[in-house]
Order: structure tokens, then sequence, then C-alpha cells
């Protein structure tokens, strides 16, 4: 059997920036064991594998170890290549996923993302992050991840997390986030639960980050930046009970998986 395979950087408009997503279209779904082998085998934070299916797709996304139920840069890359590679000129896309109907909006090289909000209620676990990552956070969040607030962008780059303690943490993976000067506000996310120590840039914390900072800085419309080491840029519009996150892609790499 030959699967196409097709490795896209993500919220970035150069490769080796962004964040890297596999990208696996396929005539009808494979046993889940062998879509979890080759997203392991691929590697990177997301594989995502999709099937046509009425008048959009079916979209499922895999981490090296686990299935998650939204993953925003892994929908980027997948809208990057039917719009230039499988289907030259859509200008909007459906997914079917886990997480209800998605929506992508193709527009000259950029593309916008239709998630659901998750804003994040405050949830006591300062002592809990603070041994985690060895910085105090000004205050604690939760929703489908756990959220800490931090003093300053600088002490946000600086912090080197205890993996093993992150881990143990409630929540799909710990999102670390402060105001910014040159950008709204900064982030970063570690989800070493499922394989991904940081992930370095994750459309899924910010549907969790947006509410937060529509409040505090009394705004809907916003651009972030996920300061990990290769880093990406969010354009972000909170609308209630969904987020909209706009962002490049680029191609990498094209190739066919052999089993």
């Amino acid at each position: 059997m030959e699967i196409a395979l097709y490795q896209v950087d993500a919220f970035t408009d150069e490769v080796f920036k962004g964040n890297p997503a596999a990208v696996c279209p396929l005539d009808a779904w494979l046993p889940d064991d062998v879509l979890y082998q080759i997203a392991a085998e691929n590697n990177l934070s997301e594989t995502a594998f999709f099937v046509a299916e009425g008048e959009g797709y079916h979209l499922r996304w895999f981490t090296p170890t686990t299935e998650v139920d939204l993953c925003g840069h892994a929908t980027l890359a997948t809208s990057h290549v039917i719009a230039t590679e499988l289907s030259p000129g859509t200008k909007s896309i459906l997914f079917r996923s886990k997480s209800g109907e998605l929506t992508v909006t193709c527009d000259n090289g950029k593309y916008t993302l239709d998630f659901p909000a998750r804003p994040p209620v405050p949830f006591d676990a300062v002592d809990m992050v603070e041994d985690s990552i060895g910085v105090r956070p000004q205050a604690t969040y939760k929703s489908s991840k756990l959220m800490a607030v931090i003093e300053s962008e600088e002490a946000v780059l600086a912090v080197e997390p205890n993996f093993d303690k992150v881990e143990a943490l409630p929540g799909d993976g710990l999102v670390i986030t402060s105001r910014s000067e040159n950008y709204d506000y900064v982030a970063r996310y570690f989800g070493p639960h499922c394989g991904i120590p940081e992930d370095p840039v994750t459309g899924s914390a910010h549907v969790v980050t947006v509410p937060y900072w529509k409040e505090q800085l009394g705004k809907r419309e916003m651009i972030a930046k996920q300061i990990s080491k290769r880093g990406g840029v969010l354009w972000l519009e909170d609308r209630d009970d969904r987020v909209l996150l706009t962002g490049n892609a680029v191609l990498y790499l094209k190739g066919t998986i052999f089993i």
C-alpha cells in the first residue's frame, strides 16, 4: 500500500519555522493501530489524516502517542495541502472532527480556522505550576488545558519546565502566557503527556487563551506569538463561542509512505 505524505510548516511563511505537521490523504480509513504507527513513525507533534466525506472531509489528528480532539496547526496544514496540491483554488473547506464541524477559509496564502472557544475558569494550581516550571504564576485557570499567567514575556521565555511534573498536572497540557510589548500576548505550550514536550505553535491552546485576553485587554482582535524555539504568529479574533485563528503555511516535503 502507498499513502501520500505531505509535511507542512504551519503558522509561518518560512520553512523551518512555525509548527511542522504531517498530512496524509486517505481514500478510506485504515485501522487505528496503523494510524498510530504512522504518526509514531513521523514523530511530529501531529499527523493529520483525512477522508473525503460529502461536501467536506472527515479529519483526525494524532500525536506520536495519542489521538487528540482538536489541533490547529495540523488543520491549517491540511487546508494548505487541499488548497494548493489537491484542489487548487479552493476558497472554503469543511471538516468534520471530534470537535464538531470546523470551517477554514483560504485567502491568498492565509488560512482562517473557525474553532470552538474554550474559555478558561479560575483554578487553584499556582503551587503545582510553580513546582513544575520554577516560576510562580500570577494566576492559574483551567479549560481543556491548564493555563498559567506569568508576569512578563521575558519570564515566559526563560521557563525551563520539569516535564515529569508538567505531565502530572491536570488538563490537556500546560499553557503559559503573558502580555507582550510587540504582540498582544505571547504563549508557550507543554504537552509531555501526549508525547510533545513543547509544541512549537498550538492552535488548540489559543482557543483557551483568547477568551482570557479578550477580557484583560478589552479587545476581540489580537495578534499573538508562540515563543517556542521555532516560533509562530497567529492573528486571532474572539467571536464569543468561536475563535478565529489565521496563519500562513508553507510546504516542506512531499513523499510516499510504503506499508
